[in-house]
């Protein structure tokens, strides 16, 4: 691959995207074809007719389906057997009683998305997920409802716009770094983005699509436990068992957020080793075990049913993992065909205003392939010469640098690895997270990017 040069241009590689995913569209919803084979061959198909040299076909197609599970299986594994831990004992039962108790059925939906709002500061978007979704099931299960959408749309959107827009998450940093901008002032301007768009985009969407598609909660975590301790745990407890791996991961990340600014020495020994604990794998391995003690053990629940519980907890999420790689799989084989420096090279010199070119470029690349990361580094790539040669202010490379994490997030849909994370955790059908989540992450996308532009407005006219 290292020898290899795509001689292909963008519009037939732009041709060959478009029909593999109207393939994987039609297979998937019209014939029921299973989605992880469908992706499998879509993306053998895809690498072929994109002119990927054949000794390496194999290669592309492992690179993208281990990159994806590298990242997604520990933490769908882990998590799902936190989520069992805690519902099994009784907890999230416990849980979903409080916060009911003190919002209110009317607010539940509000409190679940501002909770994921603040837990989303320092936890990534889909360790986050993880960790929130027993909660969320208990609660949509308390209101009788039942329905995953209304309660599941909002907290997964109120993820997904911190994970985008707020340092110190890896994609907005990587964007302030690549322009030059004050991390400080992303800081402000995200958080400032980032709570209008999740209302409009996330709340007030997922209240519209959960009363119009009215789905069940899945067994994720296994059937509502008919023998259910009698004494579950206090909320106290709870708390604590779920608040573990989101301290530990804002350890990592902010001990590199301060490792950037300089303010500690990445090198240290102590920064490195409060680092591992707090990576997402670590620090979930590390609220199992805990939770197996306080949740499990302590309780009075011997070593053989804790072991049934565990256990049961990874058969229904293993569908998720491999169809997650699979779509990994997908997006790796666009990428590894060039369509995104093809697709980027032809829109470098269109010669529209640079806050706006920024926010287009990612958004097209984030359609063509998938990953919202390399569609925010390359677009910033891009745009990053433009802003350093103009006589942009401090605020105003803040505001590009947002825009181009707003076009990044645009319609996730089948090359996206998330599109089926999220699909498959809430138990949708392909057509029914087309609905929702691709159309979710499009709005937060033109709602943000709107925002921006009032701002860069103001910053522009003072």
């Amino acid at each position: 691959m290292d020898d290899w040069t795509q001689t292909l241009g963008a519009g037939p590689l732009l041709g060959i995207a478009a029909g593999a995913i109207a393939l994987i569209l039609v297979l998937v919803i019209r014939f029921r074809v299973h989605a992880f084979l469908t992706l499998v061959v879509v993306s053998l198909l895809t690498a072929v007719a994109t002119g990927i040299p054949t000794g390496s076909l194999v290669d592309v197609l492992l690179d993208g389906f281990g990159g994806t599970l590298a990242s997604v299986a520990l933490l769908i594994g882990l998590g799902a057997m936190l989520g069992k831990l805690v519902e099994h004992s009784g907890g999230a039962r416990v849980l979903a009683d409080a916060l009911v108790g003190v919002f209110g059925e009317k607010r539940a939906v509000l409190a679940l998305g501002l909770a994921s709002l603040a837990l989303g500061f320092p936890i990534f978007f889909d360790a986050g997920l993880i960790v929130m979704l027993p909660i969320i099931f208990a609660v949509a299960r308390r209101l009788g409802g039942d329905n995953v959408l209304l309660y599941g749309i909002p907290a997964a959107a109120a993820f997904s716009v911190m994970h985008v827009f707020v340092p110190p998450h890896p994609g907005p940093v990587a964007a302030t770094e690549l322009y030059g901008a004050n991390l400080g002032i992303v800081l402000l301007v995200g958080l400032l983005l980032a709570v209008p768009t999740w209302y409009v985009a996330g709340y007030l969407w997922g209240l519209f699509v959960g009363r119009r598609i009215v789905l069940p909660v899945p067994a994720l975590f296994g059937d509502v436990d008919d023998d259910q301790p009698t004494d579950p745990p206090r909320v106290a407890t709870v708390v604590g068992v779920l608040l573990l791996p989101l301290v530990l991961i804002f350890l990592n990340t902010g001990l590199d957020a301060l490792g950037t600014a300089g303010v500690v020495d990445p090198e240290a020994a102590w920064v490195q080793a409060l680092t591992v604990l707090g990576s997402s794998g670590v620090a979930l391995l590390l609220s199992v075990l805990v939770a197996s003690v306080v949740l499990g053990a302590r309780r009075g629940v011997d070593k053989t049913a804790l072991e049934k519980v565990l256990d049961s907890s990874l058969g229904p999420v293993c569908s998720v993992i491999l169809i997650t790689g699979a779509g990994g799989m997908f997006g790796g084989v666009l990428r590894a065909s060039g369509i995104g420096d093809a697709l980027a090279s032809a829109l470098e010199s269109v010669g529209l205003p640079v806050i706006v070119a920024a926010y287009l470029i990612a958004l097209l690349l984030r359609v063509a392939q998938g990953s919202a990361t390399v569609a925010l580094v390359t677009a910033a790539g891009l745009a990053a010469p433009a802003v350093a040669a103009g006589d942009f202010s401090a605020l105003q490379v803040a505001c590009i640098t947002l825009a181009t994490a707003a076009g990044s997030v645009f319609a996730s849909h089948v090359n996206d690895s998330g599109f089926w994370l999220v699909g498959r955790l809430m138990g949708m059908d392909v057509k029914t997270t087309l609905k929702t989540w691709t159309v979710q992450q499009a709005l937060q996308s033109v709602v943000a990017f709107a925002v921006v532009l009032v701002v860069y407005g103001v910053a522009s006219a003072v």
